[in-house]
């Protein structure tokens, strides 16, 4: 068990957001699916997530046994991390994962390498640890579309794109809701006020694909959902004028991109200009807290959303 037990939030529909206390707390969340005794995780966190999660369970009196999938929406490590360890205490529990990012988990090294160099060896470590591989017949690889039944609980994996190519969401007709990974952005709870959620795209590196991107939000709404659970930070209900906000607000990054494309010091120009952004946006929001405390809620994603942008840049000049 953890030295702390794990922040639960149940959401009900038999699920329950587990804060992965990745980075800082409600930053990253697993969600656990609970059917007639039988279980499923959405996204694992971190290695050190992985006792968060077994508290989860027993809290449920769920059996280690009775976890039946750990569905991964995308192999960043973030998501997928800790997969490899948590395998290892479900006995009987297969690993769900698009097409191309199984190989990722069957042989990490790549991933590893790809961290390493978006992180830098000593906060890669920090962070992540050792990426224990899950055995090639523990892992289930899915079509798009594929309907996965937990206990009689019907969840069908949909390929999304424009984050990553190997993301899938995850439509769970149950709860009327989706499972969406980082296919439809980041929503914190600490920027929540009067006038509701707040929420913007994750361009991480390296797939960042902006009619992709628009393209997912366009499947997710598709399945008429009245609520998303989101792996940064949990659930989100307004979901009509969210998914309006991310398409403006996608066209709004690839405009930030662009305007800096040629400047001499690239990366700090987009990165001041994204804060400025945002800060902008959540002040029209309502949002009351001060610089510091966006600055300590926002870094993380703007340090790497500038990344993935000044990725994409590039490829359109190659």
């Amino acid at each position: 068990m953890p030295d702390q037990p794990a922040r639960t939030t149940k959401l009900g529909d038999g699920i329950t957001a587990i804060d992965t206390d990745y980075v800082r707390p409600l930053l990253d969340a697993s969600h656990l699916i609970v059917e007639n005794g039988r279980a499923a995780f959405v996204d694992t966190g971190v290695n050190h997530s992985v006792p968060f999660l077994v508290d989860a369970l027993h809290r449920a009196d769920i059996d280690l046994s009775e976890v039946d999938f750990v569905f991964l929406t995308h192999v960043h490590l973030d998501h997928a991390g800790g997969a490899g360890l948590l395998m290892r205490q479900l006995p009987n529990a297969m690993a769900v994962l698009h097409p191309r990012g199984a190989p990722h988990m069957i042989d990490p090294s790549r991933l590893i390498k790809g961290s390493q160099a978006v992180y830098g060896e000593d906060a890669y470590r920090s962070m992540y640890g050792e990426i224990l591989a899950i055995d090639a017949d523990r892992i289930l690889v899915v079509d798009d579309g594929q309907v996965i039944e937990l206990e009689g609980r019907p969840l069908q994996c949909i390929f999304t794109e424009g984050h990553a190519r190997h993301h899938y969401c995850l439509a769970d007709p149950a709860s009327r809701g989706v499972f969406t990974g980082d296919s439809f952005g980041i929503s914190y709870r600490e920027l929540d006020t009067v006038n509701g959620e707040f929420i913007y795209p994750t361009t991480t590196p390296v797939h960042f694909d902006p009619p992709a991107a628009h393209a997912a939000i366009d499947r997710i709404m598709a399945e008429q959902p009245r609520q998303l659970f989101l792996t940064h930070y949990s659930r989100v209900t307004d979901v009509e004028r969210l998914a309006g906000d991310m398409h403006r607000r996608i066209d709004d990054f690839v405009t930030l991109a662009l305007r800096h494309a040629n400047d001499s010091e690239r990366r700090t120009a987009m990165h001041r200009s994204m804060f400025r952004y945002l800060r902008e946006q959540l002040q029209s929001h309502g949002f009351a807290g001060d610089e510091d405390r966006l600055h300590a809620i926002i870094d993380v994603d703007i340090e790497l959303n500038t990344m993935g942008l000044e990725h994409w840049l590039d490829q359109q000049r190659q």
